[in-house]
Formats: C-alpha cells, sequence, structure tokens
C-alpha cells in the first residue's frame, strides 16, 4: 500500500525554479492525504493543496509536474490536486492581491440563473433549504448545480452521502476542469471534498474567497438552468467577493420566524441591496415555521413564533416562497444523505412549491 511518507519523497523531487528548493520544502503542499482503492493493490487517488504566497507564474506548471512525477511512481493511482493562493503570506508581494482574480468564467457562461441562497444568521437551516431547493428544481425538469460556498462549515458531502468523492480533473480546450458529483440530479461541488470531514479549515478571508472563486470558475458545470450558492452565514468578506465577483441573478434569503433571527435576515437584504451590489431578492423561505406530531397530524406548534418570515417579505415588498415544517424527516434526510425533497408527503411538496415560486 502507499504510504503518505512516499508521496512525500516523490514531491520533494519537485523543484520551484524560483527558488531552487522543493514544494515539501517550501510547505507549498497541505492537506496531503491517499485514499485507497479497496479493489487493487496500490490503486487509489493521492489529493492534496497547492497552497502559493502570491499569484505564482510557475503554478499550474507545479501542478503538472507533481501530476507526472506521481503517475510515474505510482501508476495505478489518481491525483486531486486544487491549487490555492494565500495571499496574506506573501513576503515582499502586494498583501492586497486576492489571488486569482484573473480566473476565466466562461465556465459560468453556459449557466442561465446563478442564486445565491443566504441567510443571516446560523442555525436556520439554509443549507438544508439549499439542497431540498436544488432537488426540487431538478424534479421540475430543470438542469441543476450547486455550490457548497460555506467553506468553514461545508455540510452538502454529508446531506448528499457524497463524502467519499474525490473531484477528478479534467482537460477541456486547453485548461484543467474540477469534475462535480452529480448525485440525484444535481451537480455537486464543496469545499469539504477537498478535506478531511473532521478537519477544520483555518484561513483567512483571501484565501477562502479564492477557494471559492476556484470552485465557481474552475469546475466543469456545463449547462445549467439553475447554479444555487450556498453562501455562508453572515455578510463578511467571503460574501462580498462572492457577490462581487460571481455574476448572479439574483438570491433567496432563509430564516425562522423568531425575532432574533428576523433581524439579522434584514442585514442580508440590506447586503443585497446596496447600491454597490444591487442584486435582486427574489424571495423569503421561513424554515421551522412549526412542528406538527405524527399521531396530531392536525395541530400546528409554533415554536418560534408565528409568520414572522410573512410579515418581514411584506415589510421589504419581496414574496414569502414558502413554509418549512419542523419534521423529523428533514433533519433525519439530511443526517442519512437522503434529503427529504425526494421522498414522496408533505415536504417534498412544499420544496416543490418553494421551486415552481422561485
Amino acid at each position: 500500500m502507499i504510504q503518505l511518507s512516499d508521496i512525500e519523497k516523490v514531491l520533494n523531487r519537485v523543484i520551484h525554479p524560483e527558488y531552487d528548493k522543493s514544494i515539501i520544502e517550501l510547505s507549498l503542499v497541505q492537506n496531503l492525504n491517499y485514499q485507497k482503492d479497496e479493489s487493487e493493490d496500490d490503486a487509489g487517488t493521492i489529493k492534496f493543496r497547492l497552497v502559493f504566497h502570491r499569484n505564482d507564474p510557475m503554478a499550474n506548471s507545479l501542478k503538472e509536474a507533481c501530476q507526472k512525477a506521481l503517475q510515474e511512481a505510482f501508476p495505478k493511482a489518481k491525483t486531486s490536486i486544487l491549487v490555492l493562493i494565500d495571499s496574506n503570506k506573501a513576503t515582499g508581494h502586494n498583501k492586497n492581491e486576492l489571488g486569482r482574480g484573473d480566473l476565466d468564467k466562461k465556465e459560468l457562461n453556459t449557466v442561465q440563473n446563478i442564486i445565491a441562497v443566504a441567510s443571516g444568521k446560523g442555525g436556520v437551516g439554509k443549507s438544508t433549504v439549499a439542497v431540498n431547493l436544488a432537488i426540487a428544481l431538478s424534479q421540475l425538469g430543470y438542469k441543476v448545480g450547486l455550490l457548497d460556498a460555506d467553506v468553514y462549515g461545508p455540510s452538502v458531502p454529508k446531506m448528499t452521502a457524497t463524502e467519499d468523492y474525490l473531484p477528478p480533473i479534467t482537460e477541456k480546450e486547453g485548461k484543467q476542469l474540477i469534475v462535480p458529483v452529480e448525485k440525484y440530479g444535481v451537480k455537486w461541488m464543496s469545499i469539504g471534498y477537498f478535506a478531511k470531514p473532521e478537519q477544520a479549515l483555518i484561513w483567512r478571508g483571501p484565501m477562502a474567497c479564492g477557494a471559492l472563486k476556484q470552485l465557481a470558475f474552475e469546475v466543469m458545470w456545463g449547462e445549467l438552468d439553475y447554479l444555487l450558492i450556498d453562501l455562508p452565514p453572515g455578510t463578511g468578506d467571503i460574501h462580498i467577493t462572492m457577490i462581487q465577483e460571481i455574476p448572479l441573478t439574483g438570491a433567496i434569503i432563509v430564516t425562522t420566524p423568531q425575532q432574533i433571527a428576523l433581524a439579522d435576515v434584514e442585514k442580508g437584504i440590506n447586503m443585497f441591496r446596496n447600491k454597490d451590489v444591487h442584486t435582486p431578492i427574489y424571495g423569503i423561505v421561513e424554515n421551522m415555521s412549526w412542528f406538527t406530531p405524527k399521531e396530531l397530524p392536525n395541530n400546528r406548534y409554533y415554536l418560534f413564533g408565528k409568520n414572522g418570515g410573512e410579515k418581514m417579505a411584506d415589510k421589504y415588498n419581496v414574496p414569502l416562497l414558502g413554509q418549512i415544517p419542523i419534521v423529523m424527516g428533514v433533519m433525519e434526510g439530511g443526517d442519512n444523505g437522503r434529503p427529504a425533497a425526494l421522498e414522496e408527503g408533505e415536504i417534498q411538496s412544499r420544496f416543490r412549491e418553494i421551486a415552481e415560486n422561485l
């Protein structure tokens, strides 16, 4: 079986010509991982990140050198290498450059609608709504993709049971692209596919933004009617960068009915309506609207207040796209990797309604 130490020895022979040192000596290799294929000895996938301190002109050449060296040393193994820029580690260079600002956005030209799914605060079920909404749009006959941009808490791999997916790299018109996983009729891409599930991504804003721009612009999305972008909660650096760099068609806001969540929703609405952003808001989705026990199907218990999302929608003159009740099946579907929108019943109907309204 291939050992990580063997892989490091091979990568230690890849020399950066500007510094005349190996990429291992320069600490450019991060999160080195090998996943063995049980079907054959020495078959599996080697994956790691090549993290540069600036927009290095040698980045692609070094990546190709790594692939060639690993292929020669381990001919049965596949490689998955993600190139990132961490401008905060730059020395003697412009620290304001975000790294991959020159990324080609051509892959998004075949996407008709790019819609951000946002929330003012965490814990409102934004990712749950995004994943189930993507599936509901697919069930209506649309071609759909979802980019999990919640870099500090990527949940799409778990919610779709694709944690073991190792994104392969393919070449198109001389450009290397990441291939998304296709499941449940949706193309999924997440930063979680490039890190271990238990790993904390301790990244500064510019590095996180650079990685997410790559996952938007360097993925083979193909022709899509909808690309949903599951943003992190809040209104920070990542949001501003994604909104400014990605040609969004519009956004939807996810909230729960209680006042503390609605107060943060206002910040999200104001962010998208800022004169420098000016992104249309297509509506609000109210999650955890009420609880109905199985044994009392006609009862509704408003645990977090009543109609808070509807009042917020009226205040800002945006549609209320739909309300999602608290149902055990939604939580269970997220945990077992089979989202609730796949199962016939009330939840599927409600997400279909939200998809139709959108």
